[in-house]
């Protein structure tokens, strides 16, 4: 990847941190969870950048994708862990990035620093042609020794340009995987780290969806929803608050696509046993010799 374009990955991650930072001081008992994503969102695009998903607003044992609906009122309370998860990209060029606090208490500060620390033990390692495996392996140890597990059914992924989930899976634990991490390679790094039994499952729809494709007869208000999306979301994740800013009172076209298989909707993620959860996240540009943090 030459300069030029590294450049403009940078500036993404960058944008992404700094919207990630903003996210993370706000977060008060009594602020509500739209006034975040909204303020968070509106950053990214007042620096010039795109919404390259919506922000993710997960509280205590949900794991990721919840995302507020427009006028949500749900406010933080006192104790509450959230993580905050965000993405800015410049004409495809993706930063995803993570955080965790809580809310005025400190009863999860270990849990916190065990995925942090899992996350900087594997960036020390990290570099073109590591095993998949020996980044899990890492982030296992890390967290076990802390006292904690990682959530071995949520991994860190590939990007590429316009594609937020690019084909490898980076693990958050030994998976024994043969495969590995090529040069020249952009990267997120995620690691979960739980006070439960490790694993995450469904729970109900989020207000995360992504374009899929036209799908059987569809009304008139269908048809515009999807010519946006088409034209404004470029295949990455939408939420119906983002699309709002094009269309006025879209939730029934959109509930409709659902059903119809155009649109797909994100699944809430919770953690099996009802167990806590931290994350922390960084973009990474993966070298022969190491590899560059993004979203510092």
């Amino acid at each position: 990847m030459d300069e030029d374009e590294l450049s403009l990955w940078k500036k993404a991650g960058s944008i992404s941190a700094r919207a990630r930072d903003l996210g993370a001081s706000m977060i008060e008992e009594g602020v509500t969870y739209d006034e975040v994503a909204t303020t968070v969102e509106d950053f990214i695009r007042d620096q010039g950048a795109e919404v390259a998903f919506p922000a993710n607003i997960a509280l205590n044992d949900v794991a990721a994708h919840y995302t507020p609906r427009p006028g949500d009122r749900d406010r933080f309370n006192y104790g509450d862990l959230v993580k905050i998860d965000v993405g800015a990209h410049i004409d495809g060029r993706i930063g995803d990035t993570a955080l965790t606090v809580e809310v005025g208490s400190n009863t999860y500060g270990e849990l916190i620093k065990a995925a942090k620390r899992s996350l900087e033990s594997a960036i020390e390692v990290i570099r073109g042609g590591i095993s998949l495996s020996t980044i899990g392996s890492i982030v296992e140890r890390t967290m076990n020794e802390m006292g904690f597990k990682p959530i071995v059914n949520l991994t860190g992924h590939s990007i590429e340009r316009f594609n937020l989930h690019a084909g490898l899976s980076v693990p958050n634990y030994d998976d024994r995987s043969r495969d590995y991490i090529p040069p020249d390679t952009i990267v997120a790094v995620e690691p979960f780290a739980t006070t439960g039994v490790g694993e995450v499952k469904s729970w109900k729809r989020s207000n995360i969806f992504r374009y899929v494709r036209p799908r059987g007869h569809l009304k008139e208000d269908q048809k515009e929803v999807l010519e946006v999306l088409k034209r404004e979301s470029r295949h990455l994740p939408f939420s119906e608050r983002w699309l709002s800013r094009y269309i006025e009172n879209p939730e029934k076209a959109l509930r409709g696509l659902v059903r119809a298989g155009s649109v797909y909707s994100y699944p809430i993620l919770r953690e099996t046993s009802g167990g806590m959860v931290a994350q922390w996240e960084h973009t990474l540009y993966v070298t022969e010799r190491g590899c560059r943090v993004l979203t510092y």
